[in-house]
């Protein structure tokens, strides 16, 4: 029984395998001229996606036809070529054709996780003792959907991650003429502010010292997917010490939203013979 269900990880996998690059069944530099056949990618694309959402270790999921150490190792090779970034690219163009993207207003906000082993991306949580963790800035658009994703320290503030979170716009076709970004009490000052007014965008931005209820806004949204993207056991609690193999999860977890709420949404206006019987893709 697959982690995710089939009508997620298919079209996953499609957008996925196309851009894999070619690679030769057998090594054609073994000194005897043979060696043992290499694991087929998608069987370690499903133990990727497994450690994905369980969060256990390698050797928990590692089976008889896929060690941990090729899941290792394919895990890098294909988070150095910026796979899953690329497919989450895929999933936005694909969502925006069939339902179309709110970009007229954006919420960005920060989420701290566990990071037990450390590593290049884990910093010291403010919220945990002073332990291990990691923060991900995260910048949807008006319904929750995530556009970009970035990956800190959890002792890193929330207003300097703002620049690079916007900057991961570029890869959509455009924005609208006039779009307001919504920010809570942690981005209100002047370089969050200037930086707005130098992309030409609006901020909404929650002022310090008013209670929250009062000005909740419309940022609910960015919270909601943020819950969702917890829903993956990795992001809860990132054993992983690469920057990029970090990235590679926070991406394919985008993806993995992005799709299921295309599916989600796309039932209320389209109708096809292979949709899913459930309302709630679990």
């Amino acid at each position: 029984m697959p982690v995710v269900p089939v009508c997620l990880l298919e079209p996953l996998w499609e957008q996925f395998a196309a851009l894999l690059p070619e690679r030769p069944i057998v090594s054609p530099t073994h000194p005897l001229g043979c060696h043992r056949r290499r694991i087929p990618d998608r069987v370690v694309f499903e133990h990727v996606v497994a450690a994905l959402v369980h969060g256990s270790g390698y050797e928990r999921i590692a089976s008889p036809g896929c060690s941990d150490g090729t899941i290792r190792r394919r895990l890098r090779e294909w988070a150095a070529l910026g796979l899953s970034e690329q497919v989450h690219t895929l999933a936005l163009r694909a969502y925006d054709q069939m339902l179309g993207l709110d970009l007229a207003d954006l919420a960005v906000d920060g989420c701290l996780t566990k990071a037990p082993g450390g590593g290049a991306v884990a910093g010291r949580s403010p919220v945990d003792r002073g332990k291990q963790g990691l923060k991900r800035s995260l910048v949807t658009e008006g319904t929750g959907i995530p556009l970009h994703v970035v990956s800190a320290g959890a002792n890193r503030h929330d207003a300097p991650l703002l620049a690079p979170t916007l900057a991961g716009l570029d890869k959509l076709d455009g924005l609208p003429d006039e779009v307001t970004v919504h920010l809570d009490r942690a981005y209100d000052g002047a370089p969050s502010r200037a930086l707005l007014a130098e992309l030409g965008f609006e901020g909404a931005i929650a002022r310090k010292g008013v209670p929250a209820p009062i000005q909740a806004g419309t940022r609910w949204v960015v919270e909601r997917t943020h819950s969702w993207m917890n829903g993956y056991g990795k992001l809860r609690r990132c054993t992983e010490q690469l920057h990029a193999v970090v990235d590679f999860y926070l991406f394919l977890a985008a993806a993995l939203v992005v799709l299921r709420q295309l599916i989600q949404r796309a039932r209320l206006r389209y109708r096809w013979p292979t949709r899913p019987s459930t309302r709630r893709l679990k």
